[in-house]
């Protein structure tokens, strides 16, 4: 029997079988994870969930891994018992081998069965301690000190986690600085490469610019920064190729290529859905593919609900993560993108950031202006907005994102 083709993952996290394009970048986290802490930066949609779900479900360098997800995390009390509670549920032999035989709180917990089988371990945890929130340091030193008694190594995957530090900033800024100074003690202390304990870190948000927003940037000089890299368009002729041909529907030699030039900086999910909208438009024509169904194919995808859906996320977070003035900045830059030919030098987009300002009846020095506008731009770059298409002249990153853009916001 023919092998069925690979499946179309519109929006869910690629299965760890079906990840492709990845495997080096894969082999060189493992070759960093030997010595280093780990910051794997990427912005929401471009397949940095499906690198983790591999990682977790391919161990390697007798690392046993633990995922874990802290966007709604808002205190560390609760990250400590999130920890503990999955290393529980993933781990049960070996969390009891660690920490029954402790003096402390988790072994006195481990000793109440009956309890955690009825509630749950996180559950009776909370209630056999209620300052439990008071006390979160000495309870994550325990973790740590009874998981480096081991043998095993444990290796750490957190998702989000500057989602994390941006709760902690707007519930309680004055446990942000603690919080990463005791886990920036706990990362060095022992060295990593003597350490049973490894972490990598990661978020669709940008973790040196949320820091350096509120001055706590020098907390995670220690962490090795990889980024995620984006789909070559080699690749992206490959998968276009793939999935189409796999399926026996014929197309232009030249289809592929177009689908790579209209879709800019390949965003995995938009990349996907192009591709299946093509599929569709195959079957239901019942003739091969020309290249003028490509941009039939992207005009009909950014009036779809499943595509606006998820650009639609792009435009909100610009007012859920930049503060005053970038937010407004923000949106107007990328409103004049949108309607370019082929995008601005960085003096237009100074110009029409200066203009933003004075709409927002913004005052600040000359210096202070110029400040905020580099940090602006870094941001949007590191966000994967905009790209610096040549020396000095900027433009979206995704094709497909400044033709949604230029229909609904410019």
């Amino acid at each position: 029997m023919s092998q069925s083709p690979p499946d179309f993952y519109i929006g869910a996290p690629v299965d760890p079988d079906d990840l492709c394009f990845r495997g080096e970048f894969i082999t060189e986290i493992h070759d960093h994870l030997r010595n280093h802490h780990l910051i794997l930066s990427a912005p929401r949609r471009t397949g940095k969930t499906s690198v983790m779900d591999y990682l977790a479900a391919h161990p390697h360098g007798g690392f046993s891994p633990i995922s874990v997800f802290v966007q709604d995390i808002s205190h560390p009390a609760d990250f400590i018992l999130l920890l503990l509670d999955l290393f529980h549920e993933k781990h049960p032999k070996w969390f009891k081998d660690l920490f029954a035989k402790g003096s402390g709180l988790i072994g006195k917990v481990l000793g109440r069965v009956g309890e955690i089988e009825a509630q749950g371990f996180k559950v009776t945890l909370r209630q056999q301690e209620p300052d439990w929130r008071e006390n979160w340091k000495k309870h994550g030193d325990e973790f740590f000190a009874q998981v480096r008694k081991s043998e095993h190594r444990l290796l750490l995957l957190v998702d989000e986690f500057p989602d994390m530090i941006l709760n902690m900033q707007k519930h309680d800024a004055s446990l942000v600085r603690p919080f990463l100074a005791w886990f920036r003690g706990h990362r060095l202390t022992p060295h990593p490469k003597q350490d049973h304990v490894r972490w990598l870190l990661c978020g669709s948000v940008n973790l040196s610019s949320t820091l350096d927003g509120i001055d706590c940037l020098d907390e995670i000089n220690d962490l090795m920064d990889v980024a995620l890299p984006p789909l070559t368009k080699e690749q992206v002729i490959e998968f276009v190729e793939t999935m189409l041909t796999s399926r026996k529907v014929s197309f232009d030699p030249k289809v592929p290529a177009k689908v790579a030039r209209e879709l800019g900086r390949p965003v995995p999910v938009f990349l996907q859905m192009v591709t299946q909208d093509l599929y569709r438009m195959a079957k239901k024509a019942g003739k091969p593919l020309a290249v003028r169904d490509v941009s039939r194919a992207f005009a009909d995808l950014i009036v779809t609900s499943g595509a606006r859906d998820k650009l639609q996320h792009y435009y909100s977070r610009i007012d859920m993560y930049y503060p005053v003035p970038k937010a407004a900045a923000a949106y107007a830059l990328l409103a004049k993108l949108a309607i370019s030919p082929a995008g601005l030098s960085r003096a237009s987009l100074f110009a029409e950031f200066e203009q933003s300002l004075v709409q927002q009846g913004d005052t600040s020095p000359a210096n202070k202006r110029k400040q905020v506008f580099n940090q602006l731009l870094r941001d949007l770059e590191n966000d994967f907005y905009v790209a610096e298409i040549k020396a000095g002249h900027f433009d979206f990153s995704s094709g497909l994102m400044k033709q949604w853009w230029r229909k609904y916001y410019a």
